[in-house]
């Protein structure tokens, strides 16, 4: 289902592809420079997220990237030198196609395979589920550079990982490996290989395209976010409620359910 493998075609903008179970593989494809987002790449994600969200396939995204690095972020190269308009305004749509990412209806996996910097930190931020390897190691260089971060990328480190944690990363920009990851909540699981982070992927993405309704899977992530946001009006939820509570798709979902034994993950 999910894979989260090397792609044989490298060295291109991202891609994507979903599979006949609904399941739309995001992919970073330049291995050789760490899977570093250019210019150019930018325009050519958003447009992935927007066809992601707007699908109606797409039961799950996972974000996987080719190679050893998952990503270096974006190209800083160009930034405040003479003529590199292009490498502002790249900048400018990865922050607002990340906040796109983090709002989009079908939830979203960042499969991990490897050391994350910078932008692509709040790439897998924006990711509704986080899983990664040993191999994994993050660092914020941002305030080494003198470049000031932008606000949605501060308000995730803030709400996923908390103040302290943002700030040592920001301020500090100290490099932390797979397992303060996981213990600042930036990792949700450590599988310990490639091949159990393809495994576990695919165990997530088959959980959510097992949900008997998307459209309540869409509502209650957009829920769960506004109620993170501080933006929540609870009759919205209390709606929802009340109205799946009266669905006769509900009580023939719960009686198939009681009539299979319960599956515990090991």
């Amino acid at each position: 289902m999910a894979a989260p493998r090397d792609a044989p075609d490298a060295e291109r903008p991202p891609t994507l592809a979903i599979d006949a179970a609904g399941v739309a593989t995001i992919r970073l494809n330049r291995p050789r420079h760490h899977n570093r987002l250019e210019p150019g790449d930018v325009g050519v994600l958003r447009d992935i997220i927007r066809s992601v969200a707007a699908s109606k396939a797409a039961r799950v995204a996972v974000v996987a990237a080719s190679g050893r690095t998952f990503s270096a972020g974006y190209d800083l190269a160009d930034l405040g030198k003479p003529g590199s308009e292009r490498a502002d305004e790249g900048i400018a749509i990865l922050a607002e196609t990340i906040d796109e990412l983090e709002a989009c209806p079908v939830p979203t996996v960042a499969a991990l395979n490897g050391p994350v910097f910078g932008g692509g930190t709040d790439l897998a931020l924006a990711c509704d589920f986080r899983v990664g390897t040993p191999a994994c190691g993050l660092r914020m260089p941002a305030a080494q550079f003198g470049l000031h971060y932008y606000h949605g990328g501060m308000r995730r480190y803030v709400t996923r990982l908390g103040l302290g944690a943002a700030k040592r990363l920001f301020l500090l920009a100290e490099t932390i490996d797979a397992g303060e990851m996981r213990q600042i909540g930036f990792l949700d699981e450590i599988v310990p290989d490639a091949d159990a982070l393809v495994a576990r992927v695919d165990e997530i993405a088959r959980a959510i395209c097992g949900a008997t309704d998307h459209a309540v899977v869409a509502s209650m992530k957009a829920c769960l976010n506004r109620i993170a946001a501080g933006d929540m009006d609870p009759s919205q939820a209390e709606q929802a409620w009340a109205r799946t509570r009266r669905s006769p798709q509900v009580g023939q979902a719960v009686t198939a359910a009681r009539a299979r034994p319960p599956r515990v993950r090991p």
